[in-house]
């Protein structure tokens, strides 16, 4: 069982029926144990539910996106004439003051309030899953660079470990600037997280560090906004296997003076096999860390990549 080691869990927010509320439209729940009883040891929990908040009961008429000449409503299942759009809309806006403070947000799935993408959109009788839930739409328009996710997608390795991931770096920027922003930190900031950002896509992290460099003639504020944006952009770009091997290599790097021949040709056969798809991420990331720890390197040592979560999640297991 995950451990969290006495840190400070991040506030996070969350649809309220996937903690076990009772508060969907039958009167049921949708309790998520992997986000209660392994994330909740690291994240706590800001539960909502936008369709009680407005004012529908418990037990209530479910409710449906419809596209209504372009325009997308939510309505009653049976009664058209329940229209609650402009209701979930605003109650997004309503939110924003404890939506701030939050450094990500757990969404239902499929819900045309809460969904994250693919909701039903009904044209007639057909529906195409094109929509997204008019609570979360909002939320994420007021809150561009908030990493959300949907609970059904934290069942894909990948998709988890990129979520869990942003939510930690999203944290460590807001840490920064409590700590007071000035070009110095923000350097730092990047180069800490240079290497991550190289495993989601090389050239785009490549030239944020150039826009970085260059941005120094202007006041560190204006352009701390930016930076923020385009780091979460990459940071959305799904890390590759080949990616990741790029960036192990580069690591191995730091090493080729202090190994002899066979710790690197171990060294090389672990990415080999993890390029293969035979080992996870862990194993050779485990593998250089073992190596740095009797060959320390600064760089190395302040660098996310190889620590960009608590190892007890595992998250690098599935990889």
């Amino acid at each position: 069982m995950p451990v969290n080691n006495g840190h400070t869990k991040i506030l996070i927010g969350i649809s309220s029926c996937l903690i076990g509320e009772k508060v969907r439209f039958d009167g049921g729940h949708k309790q998520n144990r992997y986000i209660l009883d392994t994330l909740g040891h690291y994240f706590s929990f800001r539960p909502f539910c936008p369709e009680l908040a407005i004012g529908l009961g418990v037990p209530r008429e479910s409710i449906r996106l419809v596209d209504d000449g372009g325009a997308i409503n939510a309505v009653g299942s049976r009664r058209e004439d329940l229209n609650v759009t402009d209701a979930l809309i605003q109650s997004a806006h309503d939110q924003r003051c404890w939506q701030r403070q939050v450094f990500g947000y757990i969404v239902k799935k499929d819900s045309p309030s809460c969904g994250m993408e693919r909701v039903k959109v009904y044209r007639g009788d057909h529906p195409q899953r094109s929509g997204a839930g008019l609570y979360t739409a909002t939320m994420m328009q007021n809150f561009p660079t908030l990493p959300v996710e949907e609970e059904g997608r934290l069942g894909d390795p990948v998709l988890r470990e990129s979520f869990v991931k942003r939510v930690f770096i999203y944290r460590r920027w807001h840490e920064m600037l409590a700590r007071g922003l000035d070009w110095a930190a923000l350097t730092d900031f990047h180069a800490r997280h240079k290497l991550i950002l190289y495993s989601h896509d090389q050239a785009l992290g490549r030239r944020l560090g150039r826009e970085l460099s260059e941005a120094h003639r202007e006041p560190v504020e204006e352009y701390a906004d930016r930076y923020l944006v385009e780091l979460m952009r990459i940071l959305r770009i799904y890390a590759k296997r080949s990616n990741h091997v790029n960036v192990l290599e580069h690591v191995r790097g730091y090493l080729k003076h202090d190994l002899d021949q066979d710790d690197k040709r171990e060294l090389t056969e672990s990415i080999e096999n993890y390029r293969l798809g035979l080992l996870p991420l862990i194993v050779p990331i485990t593998l250089l860390r073992h190596h740095f720890r009797k060959n320390p390197n600064e760089y190395i040592e302040r660098s996310y990549y190889m620590r960009p979560h608590p190892d007890e999640l595992m998250l690098l297991n599935s990889l």
